[in-house]
Protein backbone atom coordinates (compact mmCIF):
# COMPACT_ATOMS: atom_id res chain seq x y z
CA UNK A 1 0.00 0.00 0.00
CA UNK A 2 1.33 3.44 -0.89
CA UNK A 3 1.99 5.87 1.97
CA UNK A 4 -0.12 8.77 0.65
CA UNK A 5 -3.42 8.32 -1.19
CA UNK A 6 -5.24 11.32 -2.68
CA UNK A 7 -8.93 11.50 -1.72
CA UNK A 8 -11.19 13.20 -4.25
CA UNK A 9 -14.47 14.63 -2.88
CA UNK A 10 -17.51 14.40 -5.14
CA UNK A 11 -21.14 15.26 -4.53
CA UNK A 12 -22.51 11.90 -5.68
CA UNK A 13 -20.44 10.97 -8.75
CA UNK A 14 -17.55 9.08 -7.09
CA UNK A 15 -18.20 5.74 -8.81
CA UNK A 16 -18.98 7.35 -12.19
CA UNK A 17 -15.80 9.46 -12.00
CA UNK A 18 -13.61 6.53 -10.92
CA UNK A 19 -14.90 4.42 -13.82
CA UNK A 20 -14.31 7.31 -16.23
CA UNK A 21 -10.72 7.87 -15.02
CA UNK A 22 -9.99 4.12 -15.20
CA UNK A 23 -11.20 4.12 -18.83
CA UNK A 24 -8.69 6.88 -19.70
CA UNK A 25 -5.50 5.50 -18.11
CA UNK A 26 -3.71 2.24 -18.83
CA UNK A 27 -2.85 -0.10 -15.95
CA UNK A 28 -5.92 1.09 -14.03
CA UNK A 29 -8.77 -0.53 -12.15
CA UNK A 30 -11.68 0.09 -9.83
CA UNK A 31 -11.24 -1.57 -6.46
CA UNK A 32 -13.35 -1.75 -3.31
CA UNK A 33 -16.62 0.20 -3.14
CA UNK A 34 -18.11 1.01 0.27
CA UNK A 35 -21.70 2.06 0.82
CA UNK A 36 -23.61 4.25 3.25
CA UNK A 37 -25.50 2.47 6.01
CA UNK A 38 -28.59 3.32 8.06
CA UNK A 39 -28.75 6.83 9.49
CA UNK A 40 -26.10 8.21 7.17
CA UNK A 41 -26.39 11.58 5.42
CA UNK A 42 -26.99 9.77 2.09
CA UNK A 43 -29.48 6.98 1.31
CA UNK A 44 -28.64 3.52 2.66
CA UNK A 45 -26.79 1.50 0.03
CA UNK A 46 -25.59 4.50 -1.97
CA UNK A 47 -21.87 4.72 -2.72
CA UNK A 48 -19.71 6.23 0.04
CA UNK A 49 -16.21 5.59 -1.28
CA UNK A 50 -14.54 4.01 -4.30
CA UNK A 51 -10.92 2.87 -4.26
CA UNK A 52 -9.28 2.93 -7.68
CA UNK A 53 -5.89 2.95 -9.36
CA UNK A 54 -4.69 5.07 -12.26
CA UNK A 55 -1.53 3.72 -13.86
CA UNK A 56 -0.74 1.96 -10.60
CA UNK A 57 -1.33 5.06 -8.38
CA UNK A 58 -3.97 4.60 -5.64
CA UNK A 59 -6.86 7.05 -5.26
CA UNK A 60 -9.97 7.24 -3.13
CA UNK A 61 -13.19 8.87 -4.38
CA UNK A 62 -15.70 10.01 -1.75
CA UNK A 63 -19.36 10.94 -2.17
CA UNK A 64 -19.47 13.63 0.51
CA UNK A 65 -22.23 15.84 -0.84
CA UNK A 66 -22.18 19.33 -2.35
CA UNK A 67 -20.20 20.92 0.49
CA UNK A 68 -16.81 21.17 -1.29
CA UNK A 69 -15.86 21.70 -4.92
CA UNK A 70 -12.56 21.20 -6.74
CA UNK A 71 -10.39 24.26 -7.39
CA UNK A 72 -7.26 24.93 -9.41
CA UNK A 73 -5.33 25.04 -6.14
CA UNK A 74 -4.65 21.35 -6.71
CA UNK A 75 -4.19 19.52 -9.99
CA UNK A 76 -3.06 16.12 -11.19
CA UNK A 77 -0.19 16.05 -13.68
CA UNK A 78 -0.11 13.53 -16.50
CA UNK A 79 3.42 13.09 -17.89
CA UNK A 80 3.27 12.14 -21.58
CA UNK A 81 6.11 10.71 -23.68
CA UNK A 82 4.72 11.56 -27.14
CA UNK A 83 2.45 14.09 -28.84
CA UNK A 84 0.02 11.26 -29.56
CA UNK A 85 -0.24 10.58 -25.82
CA UNK A 86 -0.66 14.30 -25.07
CA UNK A 87 -3.44 14.46 -27.68
CA UNK A 88 -5.21 11.35 -26.40
CA UNK A 89 -5.08 12.35 -22.74
CA UNK A 90 -6.07 15.95 -23.51
CA UNK A 91 -9.11 14.93 -25.54
CA UNK A 92 -10.26 12.26 -23.09
CA UNK A 93 -9.84 14.31 -19.92
CA UNK A 94 -11.22 17.57 -21.33
CA UNK A 95 -14.34 15.98 -22.87
CA UNK A 96 -17.31 17.67 -21.24
CA UNK A 97 -14.97 19.88 -19.23
CA UNK A 98 -12.94 22.98 -19.99
CA UNK A 99 -9.67 23.41 -21.86
CA UNK A 100 -7.76 26.11 -20.02
CA UNK A 101 -4.19 27.33 -20.68
CA UNK A 102 -0.60 26.05 -20.67
CA UNK A 103 -1.56 22.37 -20.67
CA UNK A 104 -4.19 22.77 -17.93
CA UNK A 105 -7.77 21.55 -18.20
CA UNK A 106 -10.75 20.85 -16.00
CA UNK A 107 -12.53 17.55 -16.52
CA UNK A 108 -16.30 17.14 -16.51
CA UNK A 109 -16.22 16.77 -12.71
CA UNK A 110 -14.28 20.02 -12.20
CA UNK A 111 -10.96 18.36 -11.31
CA UNK A 112 -7.91 20.18 -12.72
CA UNK A 113 -5.29 18.28 -14.72
CA UNK A 114 -2.01 19.23 -16.35
CA UNK A 115 -1.20 17.24 -19.49
CA UNK A 116 2.54 17.72 -19.93
CA UNK A 117 5.13 16.28 -22.30
CA UNK A 118 8.05 14.80 -20.36
CA UNK A 119 10.55 16.84 -22.41
CA UNK A 120 9.18 20.08 -20.98
CA UNK A 121 11.06 19.77 -17.69
CA UNK A 122 14.42 19.68 -19.45
CA UNK A 123 13.48 22.64 -21.60
CA UNK A 124 12.32 24.99 -18.86
CA UNK A 125 15.28 24.18 -16.61
CA UNK A 126 17.89 24.67 -19.34
CA UNK A 127 20.90 26.60 -18.01
CA UNK A 128 20.58 29.00 -20.97
CA UNK A 129 17.91 31.48 -19.81
CA UNK A 130 17.18 32.58 -23.40
CA UNK A 131 16.21 29.00 -24.36
CA UNK A 132 14.05 28.37 -21.31
CA UNK A 133 12.40 31.78 -21.70
CA UNK A 134 11.51 31.09 -25.36
CA UNK A 135 9.93 27.80 -24.31
CA UNK A 136 7.91 29.54 -21.58
CA UNK A 137 6.77 32.20 -24.05
CA UNK A 138 5.65 29.51 -26.51
CA UNK A 139 3.93 27.55 -23.75
CA UNK A 140 1.99 30.62 -22.61
CA UNK A 141 0.37 30.84 -26.08
CA UNK A 142 -0.97 27.26 -25.95
CA UNK A 143 -3.90 25.46 -24.43
CA UNK A 144 -2.93 21.88 -25.32
CA UNK A 145 0.86 21.64 -25.37
CA UNK A 146 2.49 21.01 -28.73
CA UNK A 147 5.86 19.24 -28.44
CA UNK A 148 7.00 20.27 -31.93
CA UNK A 149 6.36 23.98 -31.25
CA UNK A 150 8.06 23.73 -27.85
CA UNK A 151 11.08 22.02 -29.44
CA UNK A 152 11.21 24.71 -32.12
CA UNK A 153 11.25 27.45 -29.47
CA UNK A 154 13.86 25.52 -27.46
CA UNK A 155 16.14 24.81 -30.43
CA UNK A 156 16.51 28.36 -31.72
CA UNK A 157 19.80 30.03 -30.77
Amino acid sequence: MQKITPCLWFDDQAEEAARFYVSVFKNSKVGEISRYGEGAPKPKGSVLTVRFQLDGQDFLALNGGPVFKFTEAISLTVNCETQEEVDRMWEALSAGGQQVQCGWLKDKYGLSWQVVPTVLGKMITDPDPARSNRVMQALMQMKKLDIKKLEEAYGRK
